[in-house]
Formats: structure tokens, sequence, C-alpha cells
């Protein structure tokens, strides 16, 4: 049998498609198209009402496909599934399973049922075996990899549904994710890149608190992937603010394979937007852990995720989150309008801020946003940096493209002795508005 899956949403659901890849193919099913497969799975994002209508949309599409194949099975899984379960098999007479973010190590059994019986199913119970369950990997995968290292979320912030649909914390042990990076890096793999919803989080075994100074099962988790003969770079998503203390600071600065980039999430930059949504920290704690990391680590880079025009947000509280963002100098931000999600607390306050203006917002922090990325190119001309290669650059066929530490993509004219996955010094000699372009250097 052929199966085709169809992704939507964040990192953590495209770990999950590859695992569940990876567990087809060992059940014996092969990689089809939309068009030729016996099975196709939607895996959803319920985090925007726009993700769900976009996820359905390409559902109802499909029944055509089914009128032509009978024996066609069609699936959901992921947080739309979670949250809507049985909803879906009303919505969607096609539509043969739901199978839920905490069934998803049930899938390949579950086709197996429906292939012989032709019932349809919902699967949504919650079930910590999935945690363990979801680390199969493709069998030739590229020089870059994702871990899942936790799943769910303690911390219920007012806007978001992710606690939800994917359930409260839970980690992995260490030694089955170390396990899973060496097998990873004995297939090629020499970027791994680790992933939970609070990642900094991990190994806190459900505690809703942040580690105290000098407690971080994540750092010692980084120090020992640091460890891994064959690995090159390590990166992680997405921190709370609060749980990076000095041990995880640490662990930054010292372990030469942790990149210096650090995802932080910020949301707003108003103490009273900040409390509404729930985020336990205020804008001043969160520039003084920017500060305290920045003073560890100097060459250290940020990203974040901002959400403008949530309820109740006035103009002074737009100001500020602007203010702090320019502070900060975030080198990259996913900025989002504000929607109500059902089922999250902040879709009981009043939608308060026009369109017009949530998109008025956007577009100045986009345009500040342009504008910064463009000051810190023009001061890296000149530099000499390290990059990993990631081969050809998608836009220019005659150049390679390599991404640093910091996260910044550099394009080059290759020499004979390139190699995806390997680390070369290239100098910066040119930069544009977005891009940055030099000469690699001799080995």
């Amino acid at each position: 049998m052929k199966y085709f899956i169809r992704t939507y949403g964040c990192q953590m659901n495209e770990r999950d498609s590859e695992a569940l890849g990876a567990a087809l193919e060992k059940a014996g099913f092969i990689p089809g198209t939309e068009e030729d497969s016996d099975l196709l799975l939607f895996n959803t994002c319920s985090v925007r009402d726009a993700a769900e209508r976009k996820a359905k949309g390409k559902i109802g599409y499909i029944r055509k496909l089914k009128q032509k194949n009978p024996n066609l099975i069609i699936g959901v899984t992921g947080c739309m599934a979670q949250r809507l379960g049985e909803e879906l098999l009303q919505e969607l007479p096609h539509l043969d399973f739901v199978l839920g973010t905490g069934q998803m190590q049930r899938l390949v059994p579950l086709v197996q049922e429906i292939a012989a019986d032709r019932k349809r199913r919902v699967e949504t119970e919650p079930s910590a075996e999935v945690l363990e369950s979801m680390g199969g990997h493709d069998s030739n995968p590229s020089w870059h990899g994702q871990i899942a290292i936790t799943r769910g979320c303690n911390r219920f912030c007012s806007y978001c549904i992710v606690p939800y649909v994917r359930g409260r914390e839970i980690s992995r042990t260490k030694d089955s994710i170390i396990a899973e990076a060496k097998e990873l890096v004995a297939k090629g793999v020499k970027e791994i890149m680790l992933l939970g919803q609070n990642v900094a989080a991990y190994g806190l075994n459900g505690d809703t608190r942040p580690p105290a100074d000098g407690h971080s099962p994540f750092a010692e988790l980084l120090e020992e992937m640091n460890e891994i003969p064959g690995l090159l770079r390590i990166r992680f998503t997405s921190p709370y603010v609060s749980y990076f203390n000095d041990r995880l600071i640490a662990a930054l600065k010292n372990c030469s394979k942790v990149c210096h980039n650090v995802h932080l999430p910020l949301q707003s930059g108003s103490d009273r937007i900040l409390k509404a949504m729930n985020r336990q920290y205020t804008a001043e704690s969160y520039l003084a852990k920017v500060a305290e990391i920045r003073a560890a680590i100097p060459e250290v880079t940020f990203s974040t995720d901002v959400i403008v025009g949530f309820p109740g947000e006035e103009e002074s509280d737009f100001l500020m989150t602007r203010e702090i963002m320019n502070k900060v100098g975030f080198e990259q931000a996913f900025v989002f309008k504000y929607s109500p999600r059902p089922g999250a607390k902040s879709a009981l306050l009043a939608d308060s801020v026009p369109d017009p203006v949530k998109e008025e917002r956007n577009q100045i922090l986009l345009d500040d946003l342009k504008e910064r990325i463009g000051r810190k190119l023009a001061s890296l001309k000149g530099e000499t940096v390290e990059v990993l290669l990631e081969g050809v650059s998608a836009r220019n066929a005659a150049r390679w493209s390599g991404r640093t530490s910091t996260s910044f993509v550099v394009h080059f004219e290759p020499d004979e002795k390139c190699a995806v996955g390997t680390l070369r010094k290239v100098q910066i000699t040119q930069v544009n508005a977005v891009s940055l372009f030099g000469k690699l250097l001799a080995e």
C-alpha cells in the first residue's frame, strides 16, 4: 500500500509526520502521491482558525478521490483532530478516522483494522505511550534532524489551546534521546534540533514552577549531546523565558556545538497584556534575562513570537511591544494578528481590536524588523564566519548556502571540497537588505 501525509503547522507536527511515515514504512507501506496513494493522512494544526479552515477545505476536496477509489482510507491526526474529534466525522462523511495527538502510535494497527472492516473510528484518549513511541526517522535523513524531547505544555497561556490538544507536559528519558541522536548521527545527520512546547522545562516531571538557579535537566541533556562524536551542531526551540536560568545559560556558553541563536517568545511588551495572556513574566524581567544571556554570549542572536491586537490592547500597549522589540534587537520575529481560538480562555474576551488596526500594527513591527536586519547584516561585512554547508542555493544554482551558529544564511561560490553537512569559513564580502554573500576560504 502507498501512503501520503500532508502536514500543517509547527515543527512538532513536521516531526510527528516524519515519525508516522517511518512507522508506516516499517509496516510495509511505501511513499506515494496524493493521487495514487491508498492512505491519505492529514496532520493538522489548531493554533489559528485559518490553519483549521485550510485543512478542512483540503480534506473536503479529497472526497473526489474517494469517489474514484472507494477503498481509499482518509485520516486526520494532529491538534485539530484532538480538538474536534467526532465532530470531524460528522462534518466530513468521506473521512475514515480521527486520531488524536495522544494516540499517534496507533496509526498502523488502526489503518489495518479499517482496511479489514471499513468501520470509521475516533481515537482521542490521552496516552503517555506516544512519547517514547514516536522516535522513527526517514531511512535516509539529510544533514539536519529533529528530535521531540517533550510533549504537551503546562503554561496555559490564555490565547493558546496547546495544553488542551497536546496534553500536559511530559518528558522523554535522557537515554532514549541520546540513543536517537546517535542513531541519526550514524545515518549522516550533522545538526539536530530539539523540540518541545517549552523545551527548557525538559526533565522537570510536570513541575509547573521554573527551575531554581543551578538546576536544569535540559542543560544536562545539552551537555551530554555535546559529547556525541560526529554531531556538529545542536539547536532547540522554544524555551519559556522564566526557565532560562544560570545553569542553562552556562551550558549555552560552554557547549561548543550548541548554536548561539535563541528563540525566546515575547508575545507582548506590555505588563498589562502579558498578565491577561497569563505569561508569567514582566517586560523588565524579560529584558533582564536577555541582558544576562548576552553578557555571557556577546554574539548571541534572538528571535521571537509576538501577538498584536490581543483583546484590550491599546496603542500604548502596542508601543511598549515595539519599544522592547527594538531594544532587544531581534534578528527574526514571527508576528501574528490575534484571533480567538475556541477552548482558549481569551476566547471569552471581546475581540476588541479592529482588523485594520491589527494589520497596521503587524506591518509596523515587520517594517521595524526589516530595518533592524538590514543594519545587522551591514555590520557583518568584512567578518569571517563559520557556516554549516546546506547545499546548492535555492535561488542560484551557481552558489551554495550555509548557516552560521547565529542563524544567518550566507551564499557563496563553492569549491571542489564543498560537502553538505561540513563546517567551512566564509568571509562576508557583500550584503543586501536580506542576504549575506561571501568568499569561501581555503581549508
